[in-house]
């Protein structure tokens, strides 16, 4: 009988490949920060050379690393590079907050204006001018953030009251109550003062033109508190996505997650309106728009909405500076100008996502 033929030796098992969409998703991922980066470089080099006196983007490199003299070199140094170092931060900070504070109460409209934060940062320079006598910008951050803090305390101890803790809709009715009473006080105190008004109305229309080194000098410890805030949060902002019981059987703390991204959402918030007043849109788009091109991962959201927030001020800050030369359009009205045709198109091609 003939012996039986040995047996075949076993397959090796191949590791199976990611799903093709997966990987389709994390190419765009990169492929979408690699542009952002690029958006951004070429947003600061002309927020540096563009103005009423236009600078050689050579002139702009002597004067920022070989120590140029001259009209322009010291035009960039002393004028556009604290202008442009402002622009970054609160493109930032605006972004992430406007991030952070839909991620929290999963409304697609919520922002730092929505919620009152910014009212309340207004409130503090309004009072500073009237009753502290308070009348350069690097003095009103002190009482912007103040101002800010504070609102966003009020917005979470009025929703956090009664049954169920502060829900998405109380945080978005107690936002705008609290709003409301801001919104009152701040004309309260300027239809009393004259002077006041005066002042508040160059601050209040939200610009980054006048801001010099000293304003940036003081925020951006600021920046780097409310953004690490916010990126411990980020898992949690996840989890929240899918629904608060949802987020509670994933083990997450949504009382914490809450509380630790609306504090480095009010942080933020102050930032930006401490530095350059109240600009608009900024927050409200920017997340609508990462959100549509990398997905509502918040590890990539929050970066990508840092990168492209400053892309979006510091343009609109750089057309606003050409647009009607001699003079300038203030970076917040430009941004609403770009800003809202942008939205409607993205709301009719249904790319907004709550």
């Amino acid at each position: 009988m003939a012996p039986a033929p040995p047996a075949a030796p076993p397959l090796e098992k191949t590791p199976a490949a990611p799903p093709r969409p997966r990987r389709d998703l994390a190419a765009r991922r990169v492929g979408w920060t690699v542009v952002t980066l690029a958006a951004l470089l070429a947003a600061v080099v002309l927020s540096l050379a563009v103005g009423a006196r236009t600078v050689a983007p050579g002139t702009v490199l002597e004067a920022l690393f070989q120590g140029a003299t001259g009209p322009d070199a010291e035009v960039v140094r002393e004028m556009r590079l604290p202008r442009t170092l402002t622009g970054l931060m609160v493109g930032a900070a605006l972004a992430v907050a406007g991030t952070a504070l839909q991620g929290i109460t999963r409304n697609p409209i919520a922002d730092p204006g929505v919620l009152g934060i910014s009212q309340g940062a207004s409130v503090g320079v309004v009072l500073a001018i009237a009753f502290a006598g308070v009348h350069t910008l690097a003095g009103y951050v002190w009482f912007a953030f103040a101002g800010a803090g504070l609102a966003a305390v009020a917005v979470y101890a009025v929703a956090a009251g009664g049954r169920g803790g502060a829900t998405p809709v109380k945080l978005a009715l107690s936002g705008a109550a609290i709003n409301a009473l801001l919104v009152s006080v701040t004309t309260a105190v300027l239809t009393t003062s004259s002077g006041a008004l005066d002042e508040f109305r160059f601050w209040n229309v939200g610009a980054l033109q006048g801001r010099d080194a000293a304003v940036a000098s003081q925020v951006w410890p600021f920046l780097l508190a409310g953004l690490l805030l916010v990126a411990s949060a980020a898992r949690g902002l996840d989890a929240l996505a899918l629904g608060e019981d949802v987020a509670k059987g994933l083990g997450q703390r949504v009382a914490a997650v809450r509380t630790t991204a609306g504090a480095g959402a009010a942080v933020l918030t102050g930032v930006g309106v401490a530095a350059a007043g109240p600009i608009a849109f900024v927050g409200l788009a920017v997340p609508h728009l990462v959100r549509h091109l990398v997905g509502g991962d918040h590890r990539w959201v929050l970066p990508l909405a840092a990168l492209t927030g400053p892309v979006m001020l510091l343009a609109s800050d750089t057309v606003g500076r050409v647009l009607f030369p001699p003079g300038e359009v203030p970076a917040g009205v430009m941004t609403a100008l770009v800003g809202v045709p942008f939205l409607v198109v993205l709301v009719r091609g249904r790319a907004v996502s709550a």
